[in-house]
């Protein structure tokens, strides 16, 4: 735990790859590649719990540029890194690549991100996000619950600890690990973070992610990657393509 972010590291040197889950998941959904990060990567790596996710602080209010705050705070001034983000984490990744955090992103990849929000969209997260803690009786219940939030279900077994590490137990009680105030991150606009950015962005996603189309990414990478037969949550579904784009990215 370094300040309010639980994070697991590893390795030395530089550049230093950081992994920025996606909204409602935390650090265990790159468990699938982790071998491959241990394995190759040459310097450090980070994989934190966002703010209000997993074993990190619940504390808001929450968003993009804050969260990029955050996981600025695990790094020293002017650290080089390449940061690797799914989903709301691509944004995080993106924001961290303004400069305006004091780190020095020499290469960011967004997979899976969001694009387009509808305002029903928007108001449906925010509502969320004022709503109370959801109790369940059952660790199964809970689990169910987190796996289908997150867009997890058959991709992990709910038995694992990747699936436990997504609840909490208090007392014989069972809720999400996840503040619901994470949803209130929602909706802003990327493009003025794209705009902004001061380092070179590398856009990819499933050819069946609902969340994010082809044409939705072109205006910001003309030439995004596509993963032909995956879905939203490539990072889990295919692991080693994923860890070959950013090989390939990089190099």
């Amino acid at each position: 735990m370094a300040g309010e972010l639980w994070a697991e590291e590893g390795g030395s040197g530089g550049p230093t790859l950081i992994l920025l889950h996606g909204l409602g998941c935390n650090a265990d959904v790159w468990e699938g590649m982790k071998p491959l990060v241990r394995k190759e990567w040459p310097g450090r790596w980070i994989i934190p719990d966002l703010r209000g996710h997993g074993r990190s602080a619940h504390r808001g209010p929450y968003g993009y540029a804050g969260h990029a705050a955050d996981v600025a705070g695990l790094l020293v001034q002017h650290e080089d890194v390449i940061a690797v983000g799914h989903s709301m984490g691509g944004i995080v990744g993106i924001a961290l690549a303004t400069g305006w955090f004091g780190v020095s992103v020499r290469r960011a990849i967004a997979f899976g991100v969001k694009i387009r929000w509808t305002p029903e969209e928007v108001a449906k997260l925010h509502a969320l996000a004022k709503s109370p803690v959801r109790w369940f009786d059952t660790e199964a219940d809970a689990v169910d619950r987190y796996l289908k939030v997150s867009g997890l279900i058959g991709l992990i077994d709910p038995q694992g600890p990747a699936a436990k590490s997504g609840i909490r137990q208090e007392g014989s009680r069972f809720r999400l690990a996840s503040d619901p105030g994470i949803n209130g991150a929602a909706g802003p606009e990327v493009a003025p973070f794209v705009a902004a950015a001061q380092a070179p962005l590398r856009f990819a996603a499933g050819s069946k992610d609902p969340m994010c189309a082809l044409a939705d990414m072109q205006p910001f990478d003309s030439k995004p990657h596509i993963f032909e037969g995956a879905g939203h949550n490539v990072h889990v579904e295919r692991p080693g393509e994923l860890w070959n784009l950013i090989h390939n990215t990089i190099a």
